[in-house]
């Protein structure tokens, strides 16, 4: 880039707003010039911050890595977007990566460079600092998960006047939601989680505004300049910007409206800044009568739900195939580890430790397959029912328009209900998908009773096998290490379970052509997808894969045990094998040495039924 180039970007750029071009001249002195490669990084988490960057061209993703080394994309930024400004005032650890997704070319400054800056030229420090204090504070502001009141919203003064049905209202200037969001948030001040918490419904909003849009565009009813901006706007929500303005609480009354608007109030806002016009200006964008043309909350809400839970769907799917491989790996590992079965808790037949494990990877390896069989029933949807399923407000080849293009836009099957009216009060696919949800859930929690029972002791119980320590267990007892993780993904389950009942009462309370209690139908599932995605990855890595056995303790139990016993059942019948059993019990001896003594079988063939190895799998029987 040249001089005049680079002065150029930088006065497009917020925090240089306040440099005249002298100055500016005298800050690119201290900059540097960059480049890099698709899937170079930026910065890495948790490594000091350096560098102030601002991007010329090309894109750069903004991520975070989980507990778990799972990604979560937060934000994307493009030419004219600035990030790690916090690196000029200290070298406080970065709390996200960044990493190009294609070429792109950054002009840099580090925080040394500043400060010779800032020495030379105190008055260009100032500037800056202060522009930067200000942009901290907004996103400091930006990110808060709880709103106690309209008023925490306020960045500045400055505000415009908006109005709705009832009336005039002062909007924040700076945010992207309008008057009717700014009631929701008054008025739904319920569970402190706000949509924003969960970005896979953020992201399948904007798709479903983005066909929308495509649809009554094809159909002559949006402009093309209307349209693009409404398109480029939803197309940055999808990728993960401004996903902090959409405020409202999850549980809210209206069947949605709040939520509906609130991305209307967003994407037509945005859109005016992309037309060269200011946020509130709707007469060129309105939230209604462009973003939302053709539509109602009752089919844009619910389909939305649909697409969100679909993507969701595929990342519990993830996780969970994730838990099953490392069951299976432990099946593997303890293959040819004999222990006793139990049934009813008592003593049944020999198996091995791995046989059990190979057990829990099976009958997770089920619900694979039924929750993505009822996550299908989301691929049918009612865009174009409008209010009520009549299809009024709407263009005759609408429907199968942003059916298809919503198809393309998500990359889903998608398919228009047959029947609109039916479509928009049914809430069946959500009951279905809960149940599924619910089923994993008890079977995580009987898998999590076994391994808090396999695993107690160490003196005074089962034993068999040991699970990673995590904490100590308790306040008074030194030396106790309790199970923690399986009791933490124990109550996981209760709560899934109990989200399930709020569905199925949810889904019933429907009444006529709506079912208005959507809301906390989408709220419960997402909570259990999200605690059942963060609990199976947490037994994944904090226990199952550090699991090992005691197993000279399994053979112990398997040979003092009665019930190897039941191997002599073909050999002497039960009638004499049950009076064995009885004997040994009643002696505390050992079953292998009454039969001896009774001179019942020889000590060969004893030896070949009794071993614990040939007891469990099916043999040949003799007649």
């Amino acid at each position: 880039m040249t001089i005049d180039t680079k002065k150029e970007f930088l006065s497009s750029i917020e925090l240089f707003a306040d440099l005249n071009r002298d100055e500016l001249e005298d800050l690119l002195a201290h900059m540097n010039e960059r480049s890099f490669t698709p899937e170079e990084l930026l910065f890495e988490e948790n490594t000091p911050r350096l560098n102030l960057f601002l991007i010329h061209q090309g894109s750069v993703e903004l991520f975070k890595q989980t507990t778990t080394r799972d990604e979560t994309r937060l934000a994307l930024f493009g030419s004219g977007d600035f990030l790690g400004e916090g690196a000029l005032m200290d070298d406080y650890p970065h709390s996200t990566g960044a990493r190009a997704l294609e070429p792109t070319t950054a002009l840099t400054i580090s925080r040394a460079e500043f400060q010779e800056m800032f020495e030379r030229f105190p008055g260009i420090g100032a500037k800056l600092l202060s522009r930067i204090a200000r942009v901290i504070s907004r996103r400091m502001r930006q990110t808060s998960t709880r709103v106690v009141n309209a008023g925490a919203q306020y960045i500045s003064g400055r505000t415009r006047a908006e109005h709705d049905l009832l009336g005039d209202r002062d909007v924040p200037y700076e945010f992207y939601y309008g008057v009717q969001t700014l009631r929701g948030l008054e008025n739904f001040n319920i569970s402190g989680i706000p949509l924003s918490h969960y970005p896979d419904m953020i992201v399948a909003l904007a798709r479903v505004k983005m066909g929308a849009a495509l649809a009554n565009h094809e159909l002559g009813l949006l402009s093309d300049e209307v349209k693009d901006a409404i398109v480029e706007a939803c197309q940055e929500i999808i990728d993960g910007r401004l996903h902090t303005h959409f405020v409202v609480d999850m549980i809210q009354g209206g069947a949605g409206t709040s939520t509906n608007m609130n991305a209307n109030e967003v994407i037509a806002n945005r859109a005016l800044e992309l037309m060269g016009h200011k946020k509130g200006e709707y007469k060129h964008c309105h939230p209604n009568n462009h973003v939302n043309l053709s539509q109602s909350t009752n089919d844009a809400y619910p389909t939305a739900m649909k697409l969100a839970l679909l993507e969701a769907n595929e990342k519990l799917v993830d996780v969970l195939e994730s838990l099953i491989d490392s069951f299976q790996r432990k099946g593997r590992q303890f293959g040819q580890v004999i222990k006793m079965g139990r049934t009813q808790l008592q003593d049944a037949v020999p198996m091995t430790l791995g046989q059990e494990f190979e057990a829990y990877a099976a009958t997770l390896g089920e619900e694979i397959q039924r929750l993505r069989q009822n996550a299908d029933l989301f691929l049918e949807i009612n865009m174009g029912a409008t209010a009520i399923g009549t299809g009024i407000n709407s263009d005759p080849d609408y429907a199968p328009s942003v059916t298809n293009h919503l198809a393309t836009i998500s990359g889903y099957d998608l398919k228009l209900a047959p029947n609109l009216v039916e479509a928009t009060q049914d809430t069946g696919s959500f009951v279905m998908y809960s149940s599924a949800l619910k089923r994993l859930s008890v079977k995580l929690s009987k898998i999590s009773n076994d391994l808090r029972l396999l695993s107690s002791g160490p003196r005074a119980g089962f034993n068999e096998i040991n699970l990673p320590p995590m904490q100590p267990g308790s306040s008074i007892m030194p030396g106790k290490v309790n199970p923690v993780i399986p009791e933490v993904v124990n109550q996981i389950c209760f709560k899934v379970i109990g989200n399930d009942l709020t569905v199925t009462l949810a889904a019933e309370a429907g009444q006529l052509e709506l079912n208005v209690m959507e809301p906390v139908i989408v709220q419960s599932l997402f909570e259990s997808i999200e605690m059942l995605k963060n609990g199976m990855a947490t037994l994944r890595l904090r226990c199952i894969d550090g699991i090992t056995a005691n197993e000279e303790r399994c053979r112990e139990l398997t040979l003092n045990s009665i019930g190897l016993v039941t191997a002599l059942n073909p050999t002497l019948g039960y009638e004499v094998s049950t009076q064995l059993a009885k004997e040994a019990l009643q002696t505390n001896r050992g079953v292998y040495d009454l039969v001896l003594e009774k001179g019942l079988m020889s000590q060969e063939e004893l030896d070949d039924i009794l071993k614990p190895e040939n007891m469990i799998k099916p043999r040949k029987m003799k007649k």
